[in-house]
């Protein structure tokens, strides 16, 4: 988990302040489920900072404020603020091309990709989730070499992130440490393992 942790240390040490960390998927996704943990991981570690602001290809009509941000605010995008991009398919070169000006603006930028080289050339930080194959059956490497079923790996990744982003030092005390956190999310999901 040394990658995992990494790259949510380098997310969480961004110089970016509060409302300044602006998450962006692909056209075709939309990272619900990473801004809600991370949205979670910031009130409970009191680091508001934390919680992203959800940027949208396609803002539906009538939406909350808090909902409708469109692309536009990546263009605005610049120094003291991050964009974390999330893209388990190609971003796409509209999506690329405002990142890059996000970049040259002084924004960081970090992706969370499944292979998307162009965009991992574009971030400061990127945390590749790729697919691997495994005695013949397909199944997901996560870049700290945990190998989790198909179709599973981009949304336990994003799970491990944002666990992690959570943990600062002010928070450790308080609560389990990143591998017991772990240990009790995959319990959770899974179940609870039998020994022999």
């Amino acid at each position: 988990m040394t990658r995992t942790r990494s790259f949510a240390r380098a997310l969480r040490s961004a110089p970016h302040g509060t409302g300044g960390l602006l998450m962006v998927g692909t056209p075709q996704y939309e990272p619900w489920h990473l801004t809600a943990h991370l949205d979670d991981e910031a009130r409970m570690a009191g680091v508001p900072e934390l919680a992203p602001v959800l940027v949208r290809h396609q803002v539906p009509v009538g939406v909350p404020a808090h909902l409708a941000m469109d692309l536009r605010r990546l263009e605005e995008a610049g120094r003291g603020e991050t964009v974390l991009v999330v893209a388990p398919e190609s971003s796409g070169a509209p999506l690329l091309e405002r990142v890059d000006d996000a970049r040259r603006s002084g924004a960081v930028v970090l992706a969370m990709e499944s292979g998307d080289t162009e965009l991992r050339g574009l971030a400061h930080e990127a945390l590749t989730v790729a697919d691997g194959v495994e005695r013949g059956s397909r199944s997901a490497l996560l870049p700290d070499g945990m190998l989790i079923p198909d179709g599973a790996a981009f949304d336990t990744a994003q799970h491990l992130v944002s666990l992690a982003a959570g943990e600062t030092p002010a928070a450790v005390g308080n609560r389990r440490g990143f591998r017991d956190r772990v240990a009790r999310w995959l319990e959770t999901i899974s179940g609870p393992v039998e020994v022999a």
